[in-house]
């Protein structure tokens, strides 16, 4: 067996593997498009666990990645601000909401889907501890990965450091060959097409503004 998100896949069974979660188990179809959950007590956790290991699988070989992040739209373009859990995601999304109106689309779990040249930021079921969880889409401007820092300060992030900080918050179907090839494809496009910067930053204003900066240009 191997352990990926919390979540045990149990290789060693015939057939597709199968995926175990305390003890509910979930078995899928070979493309899979079906997908049946067996919960040997109730668990919610393990049904919102499962659920989200099946849907990024499936979604996975048709050009969609979930990532660790919050997502705002602003002016009908989308910004993701990546990070592990209490990095402040959330935080970031509602300084942009207070100082300039943002909708926030999600504050923890995010799915990207790739179409033609256009990639979708995409809002998601699972939430986390942020309450904002919208069923919605904006096309991205930029990705935004966040550091906790005394001072606020962003640069533009290229080559493998750019890949390194932004792979740890995707989550790769590693138990699906297909999908896993196709995430790793969407991945490498995303990251030649999309802006990635870091930012280091207080939980305030002025992070705003020099992120704002730095994706859209200095206000005229």
């Amino acid at each position: 067996a191997q352990w990926r998100y919390g979540i045990e896949v149990l290789t060693e069974q015939p057939g597709k593997p199968v995926l175990k979660f305390e003890d509910s188990l979930v078995c899928v179809n070979e493309d899979w498009t079906k997908a049946q959950i067996t919960l040997f007590k109730q668990c919610r956790e393990a049904v919102h666990k499962l659920l989200n290991a099946v849907l990024l699988t499936h979604l996975s070989s048709r050009n969609a990645l979930e990532v660790h992040a919050s997502l705002i739209n602003i002016h009908q373009t989308g910004i993701m601000f990546i990070g592990p859990s209490g990095i402040g995601k959330t935080t970031q999304a509602e300084l942009w909401l207070r100082y300039y109106g943002a909708e926030i689309i999600n504050g923890d779990r995010v799915f990207i889907k790739q179409e033609d040249e256009t990639f979708w930021g995409c809002g998601s079921p699972w939430h986390g501890s942020s309450p904002y969880c919208l069923n919605k889409q904006v096309p991205l401007s930029a990705l935004v990965v966040l550091k906790q820092g005394t001072n606020n300060k962003i640069r533009r992030l290229l080559g493998f450091e750019m890949v390194s900080a932004v792979i740890s918050n995707v989550f790769f179907p590693t138990w699906y060959p297909a999908g896993y090839d196709i995430s790793c494809q969407t991945f490498d496009a995303l990251l030649r097409s999309i802006p990635v910067y870091e930012l280091s930053c207080r939980p305030d204003e002025d992070a705003v503004k020099i992120t704002e900066e730095a994706v859209f240009g200095p206000r005229i």
